[in-house]
Parts: C-alpha cells; sequence; structure tokens
C-alpha cells in the first residue's frame, strides 16, 4: 500500500481504498471549483480521473484556482491540473479533454462511475444532468459560489429543496421540464452579494480565495463517499 495514503487506509480501510484506485472520475471544468475539486479526489486515492476543460490560466484565475500562478499563466487549466495531480500521486491516471462541453459535442459518459459538475454554463449544466441519468452515472452538480463570503453556508441538497441560490432556480426549472426531478447539487444558502463588477458590458460575478475551493472540496468529499458507499455524516 503507498504510504501517501496510510491515514486514509486508517479512516477507510484497504477495501475502500482498492475502490477508490480503480475508480474512474469525470470531472467537468477546472476553475475555482473543480480544481479544488481535482486535488481532492487525487489526494483522496480516486486512481482515474479525466478533466474536460478547454480554458486557459488567466491572471484574475489567481485569486481562487488552484491551478493558477505566475507559472502557468497560458496554459490550458486542464492540463496545469493533471501536472499537479501527477505530481501529487504519480500513479494516477488522468486524461485531459480540451472541450468546451454543450448540447451539440459528443462525449461518452458509460464507463464513469462518477460525475462532477463544476462548469459555469447553465445549458451545459443541464445537458450534462440529462446525459448523465440517461448513462445511469451518479452525479453532483455544483451550484453558484460567486458573490459569496461565508463557505460556512455551503452544503449539499437535492436540487428540488435548494432555496435562495439563482442558478438553482434555474436548474431546478428547467431539469423538472425535461422530467429531472432529482439531482445532488452543492449550493449556498447565503443570499449573493449584489455587487458586481461590469466588464464589457456583462455583469461578471465576484469571486474570493476561500469559497469556491470549499464547495470543490465539498462535491469531491460526495463522490469519494457515494464510491465507496458511506453515507454523509455515517460510517
Amino acid at each position: 500500500m503507498d504510504e501517501r495514503f496510510e491515514r486514509e487506509r486508517m479512516l477507510i480501510g484497504d477495501e475502500a481504498l482498492e475502490r477508490l484506485r480503480g475508480a474512474k472520475v469525470a470531472l467537468f471544468g477546472v476553475g475555482g471549483v473543480g480544481s479544488a475539486a481535482a486535488e481532492a479526489l487525487a489526494r483522496g486515492g480516486v486512481g482515474n480521473i479525466d478533466l474536460i476543460d478547454n480554458d486557459t490560466v488567466n491572471v484574475t484565475n489567481i485569486n481562487r484556482q488552484l491551478c493558477a500562478l505566475d507559472s502557468t499563466l497560458g496554459q490550458l487549466k486542464a492540463e496545469a491540473v493533471a501536472q499537479r495531480l501527477r505530481d501529487i500521486s504519480p500513479d494516477i491516471n488522468v486524461r485531459v479533454f480540451p472541450i468546451f462541453f454543450m448540447p451539440d459535442v459528443e462525449f461518452d459518459l458509460s464507463g464513469y462511475d462518477y460525475i462532477i459538475d463544476a462548469i459555469d454554463t447553465v445549458t451545459a449544466k443541464i445537458e450534462l444532468a440529462l446525459r448523465a441519468k440517461a448513462a445511469g452515472v451518479p452525479m453532483i452538480s455544483c451550484m453558484g459560489t460567486g458573490n459569496k463570503l461565508d463557505p460556512t453556508a455551503l452544503t449539499v441538497e437535492d436540487l428540488a429543496k435548494t432555496t435562495v441560490c439563482p442558478l438553482a432556480r434555474v436548474m431546478r426549472r428547467e431539469l423538472k421540464q425535461r422530467g429531472v426531478t432529482h439531482l445532488k447539487v452543492v449550493y449556498s444558502k447565503e443570499e449573493p452579494i449584489k455587487s458586481v463588477t461590469a466588464q464589457g458590458g456583462k455583469a461578471t460575478p465576484a469571486s474570493i480565495s476561500f469559497v469556491p475551493p470549499v464547495a470543490g472540496f465539498i462535491a469531491a468529499g460526495e463522490a469519494i463517499r457515494d464510491i465507496i458507499g458511506i453515507q454523509r455524516g455515517r460510517q
């Protein structure tokens, strides 16, 4: 057994660690939420991770994204994250798909044990939820973390029971129209802060270092527990 996972082995046991080593997770989006989720998956012993994102690192990402450093500016985010994961766990199998996932993009979800949605585009999030359900692959979707200052307000809930979050409201309505009434999500109960920065006529959500990564860690924790069959709050 790799000693780097010894403390985790003491917590969940050899069988669960082996299950994680053989698990295959698809992570859509590796920004503020997704880069933290990727790191938690790798440090948690997940052996196979596919990163789906075509964005590149820019200087405005540095305040909240683990892949964003002066040394990675201009790099594909997914490649920067992949390099970091291989440095954490040299035996990990990481694949990079430089794809902007949308309804017109073909992507085979069969064969995955879990899907984490950490993308921003509503249309893409809806399509991913529909495809995950059709493929029978469990998924957790991260709702909005912009304009938030309280990481302790983040929680895991069925989409049907969410409140406050504008993105969750839209997702709930659109998915219900398409026959999907249940979806596990990470969302914040904090009321969004009204102040935003306008760039090019578009309101850009503000963001801070300690909220998006917490959402990513929560999502990864749910994925890991679901893969090894441990319910939240129980062992």
